[in-house]
């Protein structure tokens, strides 16, 4: 690994590099920070797609892209007079520092909770921080994502259930009003657009008690979607080509034989995944 030095002289040549492409390259010149934001979205994605693959180069290259983009932003606003890099980063560290009183103060912290907790409880009585415990989730934030940040922000102000075990009575309950509703809809009846928006909230009301589940038994809901949307994606692919290799044409095939090349993925899915965690039915 690099020393200290080198690791600081490596990031002084990216900003180096900047600097030349601002003036010199022409798409680099004309990029503002709104041009800029779809593009950042998208290489916080490929880091993500990265992470989940745990593949260390992809990681190093996604990180890289990300580190470009920061750069970006503190050159745009170097430009317009407001902040550099150094004030980026000296905020950074000043918020660090305050936000961890049991390494760099006298505040006592033994588990990750009491460390979470206590730095929601900073963040509140920050100058300029926010109001509101809830209030510092963005708005952009998918929805998913957002509901799992909004009851981890409720839970270290004290809102959260017992143990884990009492929250299955409510998935139940929000599964058992979502049922009532889906059952008066198959009736037969055309539904009306009062009787859409009832399902759709009682829908949301059943995603949000279970990610809220998958909180609480420490499983990022986010995680555990898209490792079974993988799994769905390679299963389904497999089906696909062993439809081809038998000259069906798959849009063609009736669902019982689909249900045959599903399970025939499944096996193959365990003979490269055996443990039983690595599946789904």
């Amino acid at each position: 690994m690099h020393t200290r030095q080198e690791k600081i002289e490596a990031l002084g040549r990216v900003l180096d590099v900047l600097d030349t492409l601002r003036v010199k390259c022409p798409w680099d010149a004309k990029q503002t920070n709104e041009t800029l934001r779809e593009n950042t979205i998208e290489e916080v994605f490929e880091l993500c797609d990265a992470l989940m693959n745990d593949n260390d180069a992809d990681i190093k290259k996604e990180l890289g892209d990300v580190l470009l983009h920061v750069c970006f932003y503190a050159k745009i606003g170097e430009e317009k007079g407001k902040f550099d890099i150094a004030d980026v980063a000296d905020a950074l560290a000043t918020k660090l520092i305050y936000r961890h009183p049991h390494v760099y103060g006298n505040v006592e912290a033994d588990t990750a909770q009491q460390v979470s907790m206590n730095w929601e409880q900073l963040k509140l009585k920050e100058k300029g921080g926010n109001r509101s415990i809830l209030a510092g989730v963005p708005n952009a934030l998918p929805a998913l994502i957002k509901a799992y940040r909004v009851q981890e922000k409720a839970a270290n102000a004290g809102f959260d259930w017992e143990k884990p075990a009492d929250v299955w009575a409510k998935v139940k309950e929000e599964i058992n009003e979502f049922s009532a509703e889906a059952t008066a809809a198959e009736a037969g009846t055309p539904l009306s657009a009062e009787q859409q928006k009832r399902m759709e909230a009682e829908m949301g009301d059943v995603l949000f008690s279970l990610i809220n589940a998958a909180r609480l038994y420490g499983i990022h809901p986010e995680a555990a979607l898209e490792r079974t949307n993988k799994k769905f994606i390679s299963r389904f692919n497999h089906m696909e080509a062993a439809a081809k290799a038998q000259g069906l044409n798959f849009r063609e095939m009736k669902l019982e034989q689909m249900d045959a090349l599903w399970n025939e993925a499944k096996k193959a899915e365990q003979k490269t995944f055996p443990h039983p965690a690595g599946q789904i039915n």
